[in-house]
């Protein structure tokens, strides 16, 4: 298979040349897709990154990145079935020499409206930090979202249960993709926020001010129906506006005359998602499907950051893909991806799920013949076919979704 790669930048499209496939030190696990960009990577991301930056169809528009890279816990991992996953001990200063060479090629790759999420835990975030806002911009720091990655614990050790870990969300312009979240409404929230209904029609709605802060010149700087605005507020609509709101029964009026406006439960698109996100849960701390693999992610914390920060059709990126979470939530959701891993067992379980799907927890401890299906990988290599393929399941072809 040929790639079409260019020269160093990839800002322009001169010196277009073709280099076969197996020139690199790397292949495609998988076959790639003709008209979309779909491929796993097994090599050293740092390789595959910098390869990327020579190919016009990656470099410059891959609008959203998710990497869960190690956390530099000191410790090895393994999966369910007790084979080596990775190592994750570093010095400080390799960590962060690691990460720098990583994210800098990462910063080129991403498109003017792209964003980057890296999740780490309280060993690392805040070095990370440090050298995201040098190397992005101090500015295009978002925010940080705490997950809760498990149930409480009970420690032995004098601190607080670790049950958080954190999301670091950057962008690389001051205009970014940005399709904002919402949770639905649950009975004990509307009560609480919503809490009159209005008679005749009987729409549940809540009264805010009328005003807000700050003194304006011109309208909403002065009076309306003799009122003039408290002092150091403004009215937040003109008077004109205000009385056509009042004629349609959108102004509550008080006892002693404060006109308050309406706000109603059904105009709402539901609860803006904050940055604590308690519902995620690590799919080993669930009574759940599961691949196997030691720091599989949760599939519907990254949907939703992928419904957020792209559109169907944009180009996802992990580069620390482990279990491969990621490249599922891009394909469900109509998104083309990358993704690229070093480990051995990282590759063996993501062409399992793509082929077999997830297994429930319970299958760890007892195997049973079970029916799974396969989808993007049902076209892998002839020689990794057969190793990937477990013999207890029967397979059956459809586009691939978790059990």
């Amino acid at each position: 298979m040929a790639v079409s790669v260019i020269s160093n930048h990839c800002s322009t499209e001169k010196s277009i040349s073709t280099i076969p496939q197996d020139e690199i030190k790397f292949k495609c696990v998988n076959k790639q897709d003709v008209d979309a960009v779909k491929r796993l990577y097994h090599a050293d991301n740092l390789d595959v990154l910098n390869y990327l930056l020579k190919d016009v169809r990656v470099c410059g528009k891959v609008e959203l990145i998710y990497i869960d890279p190690p956390y530099n816990t000191g410790g090895a991992f393994e999966t369910k079935d007790f084979k080596y996953a990775y190592n994750d001990k570093f010095t400080t200063e390799g960590y962060i020499s690691f990460m720098r060479a990583r994210l800098e090629i990462m910063y080129k790759l991403m498109s003017p409206s792209g964003s980057i999420y890296v999740h780490l835990d309280s060993n690392m975030v805040f070095y990370v930090k440090i050298l995201m806002d040098e190397i992005f911009g101090e500015k295009m720091f978002r925010g940080m979202i705490t997950r809760k990655k498990c149930k409480s614990k009970n420690f032995t050790r004098k601190t607080y249960g670790n049950i958080s870990d954190y999301i670091l969300f950057y962008t690389k312009t001051d205009n970014p993709k940005w399709n904002r979240p919402y949770e639905e409404w649950t009975d004990e929230k509307v009560l609480k926020e919503y809490p009159f209904v209005e008679e005749g029609t009987g729409r549940r709605h809540k009264r805010v001010p009328c005003h807000a802060p700050g003194t304006r010149k011109g309208e909403t700087g002065g009076p309306w129906r003799g009122m003039m605005p408290p002092a150091g507020k403004h009215w937040q609509y003109t008077p004109a506006k205000l009385d056509e709101m009042d004629a349609r029964g959108e102004i509550y009026w008080s006892s002693n005359g404060n006109p308050r406006r309406k706000v109603y439960l059904d105009q709402s698109k539901g609860v803006p998602v904050q940055d604590i996100w308690l519902d995620y849960l690590d799919v080993n701390n669930q009574n759940t499907c599961l691949t196997g693999y030691p720091t599989e992610k949760n599939l519907d914390m990254l949907k939703r950051i992928i419904e957020t920060s792209s559109e169907p059709g944009d180009l996802v990126l992990d580069c620390f893909v482990g279990s491969g979470t990621t490249l599922v939530a891009a394909e469900q959701l109509g998104r083309q991806w990358i993704g690229v891993d070093i480990g051995d067992e990282a590759i063996k379980v993501i062409q399992k799920r793509f082929c077999h799907g997830t297994k429930p927890i319970g299958d760890y401890v007892k195997k049973k013949k079970q029916v799974n299906e396969v989808s993007l990988f049902d076209n892998m290599d002839s020689e990794q076919d057969t190793a990937q393929v477990s013999d207890n399941v029967d397979v059956k072809y459809q586009l691939f979704e978790e059990e």
